[in-house]
């Protein structure tokens, strides 16, 4: 039993702002500022890549998975963009990245650097990190594929974005530079 997926797919943003958090608001003007274009899918709350079966087949691919982590100490937060069937294996990322073991990072730094909430987590929400508190880890499937499918910061909704637009255009806009990794699908 999945979530409801409106078979929808709508081009741009909502034609109102009506029922979208203020989130959801700055993150399709950021995209109307910056003049990209996208496409939107409807659903009920997608909290896990479990849920994302039947709007991965209205979007017409898979969607990335998106983990914010930290450090051992909790003094280092990242964003980590993966493909969605790519298991995620600590030990491996973090020997890539020469760090201490990383975990998930706390919902309470979540929410003040990201201003997202578990099961919301998306690129979009760098746009809050105004002090680079969060350093920005790509796959590089991810990187390499034509198209970036995350939220608007909310789960209720899944963009399609080209990718090129998410490095030339979002990126430095936000002012966040991805590190680029290549994660093996077997370790």
């Amino acid at each position: 039993m999945g979530i409801f997926v409106d078979r929808q797919l709508y081009i741009g943003r909502p034609k109102t702002n009506d029922d979208l958090f203020e989130n959801e608001i700055k993150t399709y003007d950021l995209l109307d500022r910056l003049h990209i274009p996208f496409e939107r899918a409807s659903h009920e709350s997608a909290k896990t890549i479990a849920d994302c079966g039947e709007i991965e087949a209205v979007l017409g691919g898979g969607i990335c998975k998106n983990l914010f982590l930290t450090d051992s100490r909790k003094t280092q937060f990242f964003l980590l963009l993966m493909p969605g069937d790519k298991p995620f294996k600590t030990a491996v990322v973090s020997k890539i990245l020469g760090t201490s073991r990383l975990s998930f990072g706390p919902e309470e730094q979540m929410t003040e650097y990201l201003r997202l909430l578990p099961g919301s987590v998306s690129v979009m929400g760098l746009q809050f990190d105004a002090d680079q508190k969060v350093r920005l880890l790509i796959d590089k499937e991810v990187a390499d594929a034509s198209v970036i499918r995350c939220h608007p910061c909310r789960n209720t909704a899944t963009l399609n974005i080209k990718t090129t637009d998410l490095f030339e255009k979002i990126l430095p806009a936000i002012s966040h530079d991805p590190l680029i990794l290549e994660i093996p699908r077997e370790a």
